[in-house]
């Protein structure tokens, strides 16, 4: 089969296929502006001279200090994974009717393989195309707010690009990222003439192991002021990209997770259910318990950054309060630096970009659900037509939704706050640091010895631990819990259509 052929069968399709693939280039593009916005953060030269210099050029100080730009390209990386668990989304819309379209390429003589290449294909065009469009988006913005104000000064690094090879692989890593992935997904499955079937479907109940992959996240972010303090400058790139790694496998545990607690919220339905409509669900919900993970993943990954922002709001606000309290003992009429004002102003646009996250996450639940009424619109039209009334069905998929995403907001809140905390320690103020000798009594007697076995430990300090912001963190549970029953109360609307006798005849 030549090129050519290739890549018109990959691009061949309805209205739902073209969607598919608008909705992954999106992603794309989103996730490929992340990118280079944080690697254009990293391209900012400090002056000659004292490594700790400012970069004047810039009105923003999370700008000008140099020890600011690794936690501020960090903080943007970290949005990219809403965006990467959207376009996991995304590649699922019209599902069926892309396995009846291959199927249908199998029948016209292709080979297994060349239509898993296809499928591999599409998704690597569409995310190229993505990419290409948020390389030209970054590059049209960036000439576009290129306004130094009167005192010459930039709101935004548009002075700055990251070199050229950086680009290409923005480019194009993400696209063969994406293709990977989906050559991964399909290693299972076989192309029949028949239709698309999965050679090995997962057998017995999802085990708890995602938890290691939550508490890896948590281990490293937990050792990461330990390991910044012993690197020194010099590693400071890897201790923040060690961190974004295992922020990512936290989060990867909690979507993955949300498999374990479907199938235990099925159980527990099933077990105590008084209805029918709990019943089906809770039957739903034990035979694919995976769909949970699927289904919530973006806004699982949303939450739990929200609550990793929570945290760090909750350090900044103590240590204003601390200033404050200081400035007034020193009789400075509650006068503060600003310096922490500044940062809860920049956790407010941490937080603009979290709901937004959630927005866009609310959204692909809403196109999963109801690709998933759409789907499976046999079997309910089947169960319409023996005697099940449309309002126990819509009754049962609401419990289906509702039922693990309570648990799963839950463990994505807790995870994320954790690793928030984490990452911000406890603030210690007053006391004196005094050496202590961390050896046996002959080696602290030895002079020649002894210093190296001296450390600086804090006495008589106070320790102050950032409060619980349990009211943001409610916030975020009950407003994704609340945009959940709204969407799911929008996707039921759809299941009339779907439940007609005819479509019975559908296939």
């Amino acid at each position: 089969m030549r090129p050519g052929t290739f890549i018109r069968l990959a691009l061949v399709g309805n209205r739902t296929d073209a969607a598919r693939l608008a909705l992954t280039a999106l992603s794309a593009a989103l996730a490929a502006l992340a990118v280079l916005a944080a690697l254009s953060v990293l391209a900012i030269q400090t002056p000659p001279g004292d490594p700790g210099q400012h970069s004047e050029q810039y009105t923003n100080a999370l700008l000008r200090e140099p020890g600011l730009r690794g936690g501020t390209a960090f903080a943007i990386l970290l949005l990219t994974i809403p965006v990467l668990a959207l376009a996991g989304q995304c590649a699922r819309l019209g599902a069926p009717a892309r396995d009846r379209r291959l199927a249908a390429f199998r029948l016209a003589g292709a080979t297994p393989g060349q239509v898993t290449r296809v499928a591999v294909l599409e998704t690597g065009l569409a995310s190229l195309l993505g990419t290409v469009a948020g390389l030209a988006t970054y590059l049209v913005g960036r000439a576009l707010v290129h306004r130094p104000d009167v005192n010459g000064q930039l709101a935004l690094p548009t002075d700055v690009l990251p070199t050229v090879p950086e680009l290409a692989l923005v480019v194009l890593a993400l696209p063969l990222v994406a293709a990977a992935v989906t050559a991964l997904m399909l290693r299972r499955v076989t192309a029949t003439p028949l239709g698309v079937v999965r050679r090995a479907r997962r057998a017995g109940r999802p085990r708890p192991w995602p938890a290691l992959l939550i508490a890896l996240g948590v281990l490293g972010a937990a050792l990461f002021e330990p390991i910044r303090q012993a690197s020194g400058d010099g590693l400071e790139a890897w201790v923040f990209g060690s961190v974004f790694v295992g922020a990512f496998a936290a989060v990867l545990g909690v979507i993955l997770g949300v498999g374990w607690l479907s199938h235990w919220t099925g159980r527990l339905l099933h077990r105590y259910a008084g209805s029918p409509a709990r019943l089906l669900a809770a039957r739903r919900l034990t035979e694919d318990p995976w769909a949970g993970s699927r289904t919530f993943a973006a806004l699982l990954a949303a939450l739990a950054i929200g609550a990793g922002a929570a945290a760090f709001r909750a350090g900044f606000e103590l240590r204003e309060q601390l200033e404050r309290e200081q400035n007034r003992r020193a009789g400075y009429d509650d006068f503060s630096n600003g310096q922490n004002a500044f940062y809860l102003r920049t956790m407010d646009l941490v937080d603009l970009a979290v709901g937004v996250a959630v927005v866009i996450a609310v959204a692909g639940l809403l196109v999963m659900l109801i690709e998933g009424i759409t789907a499976r619109r046999r079997a309910y039209a089947a169960l319409v037509a023996g005697g099940v009334p449309r309002a126990t069905l819509g009754v049962s998929i609401l419990w289906q939704v509702l039922a693990p995403v309570v648990p799963a907001v839950l463990l994505a809140l807790g995870a994320g706050y954790t690793l928030g905390r984490m990452l911000n320690p406890d603030i210690v103020t007053g006391g004196d640091w005094e050496p202590v000798c961390r050896a046996t009594a002959e080696l602290c007697a030895d002079p020649a010895n002894r210093d190296s076995h001296i450390e600086m430990v804090l006495v008589d300090g106070v320790v102050h631990s950032p409060g619980v912001p349990l009211e943001q963190l409610a916030l975020l549970g009950a407003g994704a819990v609340a945009a959940t029953l709204l969407t799911a109360g929008l996707g039921v609307l759809f299941l009339r259509s779907s439940t007609a006798v005819e479509e019975l005849r559908a296939t």
